[in-house]
C-alpha cells in the first residue's frame, strides 16, 4: 500500500469511521490477494472515500490529467499526492487518449491490485442508476480478472455537487459476488451482456431505479 495511501486511511479515514459509521455488507467478497475490479454506481465525490475506507486493501483510482500537469507549488501539491496515492491519469478528451488510462490499469489487475471503476461514466444527475458502459468489462477480459459489483448509498446527502461541507447522513457499502469475465467473452454481444449483468448486480444492492440509457453528460446538465 502506497505509503501516502495508507497515512490517508488513518487520517481521513478515521475521520469518516467515526464521524459517519458507514455500514458495510458483503467485504467477503472482496479478495484478501489477487486482481480485482471494484464497479460502483456514482452518486458523489465522497463515494471514492468511502470506498477506500471500508476496503481494507489498496484501491486505484483514476485521477483527471489536469492534477498531473499543474503548475507552481499548488500543481506541484496534485501531482505529489495523485501520485503518491497510486492514481491512474485519465485524460478527458476522449478516445486514444482516454484509453491509453484503461491500458494502464491492465498491469495493476495483473500485478493483483483492485482497480475501482464507475461504469455509468459520470455522476448520476438524480439519484437513477444508469446504463453502463462497456469499458469496465473490456479491462476485466485484458487483464483476466473478475467484476466486484458494489452498491453505496447516503454519499449524496454526505456531499451534494457544489457543496462546500460535508454533512451528516447514514452511507451504506455493499459488496455483491465476483462476476467472472474473461472465460465468458466471445464477441462484442458478450461484452455487453456481462456490463448490462454487472449493472443489474448493482442495482439489487442500491435498490436504484434503473434507466436504460447513458447519463448525460454533467456539461449538458442544466
Amino acid at each position: 500500500m502506497p505509503l501516502l495511501y495508507d497515512l490517508s486511511k488513518l487520517t481521513v479515514g478515521t475521520t469518516l469511521r467515526l464521524g459517519w459509521r458507514p455500514r458495510v455488507e458483503g467485504l467477503e467478497h472482496v479478495p484478501r490477494h489477487g486482481g480485482a475490479i471494484l464497479a460502483g454506481n456514482h452518486l458523489s465525490v465522497a463515494d471514492e472515500l468511502f470506498l477506500a475506507c471500508a476496503t481494507p486493501r489498496h484501491v486505484t483510482f483514476w485521477a483527471k490529467s489536469e492534477y498531473f500537469t499543474g503548475r507552481g507549488p499548488g500543481g506541484w501539491l496534485s501531482r505529489r499526492i495523485v501520485s503518491g496515492m497510486g492514481a491512474i491519469r485519465v485524460e478527458r478528451a476522449g478516445g486514444r487518449a482516454a484509453l491509453s488510462a484503461l491500458d494502464a490499469a491492465v498491469p495493476v489487475l495483473r500485478a493483483g491490485g483492485l482497480v475501482a471503476v464507475y461504469p455509468e461514466g459520470t455522476r448520476s444527475p438524480d439519484g437513477r442508476l444508469y446504463r453502463g458502459r462497456t469499458g469496465m468489462t473490456r479491462l476485466a477480459r485484458d487483464a483476466e480478472v473478475p467484476i466486484i459489483p458494489v452498491g453505496v448509498l447516503g454519499t449524496a446527502e454526505v456531499l451534494p455537487v457544489d457543496a462546500r461541507l460535508p454533512r451528516r447522513h447514514p452511507v451504506a457499502l455493499r459488496f455483491g459476488p465476483p462476476i467472472p469475465v474473461a472465460e465468458r467473452i466471445h464477441g462484442p454481444r458478450d461484452i455487453r451482456t456481462v456490463t448490462d449483468e454487472v449493472m443489474a448486480a448493482i442495482q439489487r444492492l442500491t435498490g436504484q431505479e434503473y434507466v436504460p440509457r447513458y447519463a448525460p453528460p454533467r456539461s449538458s446538465r442544466t
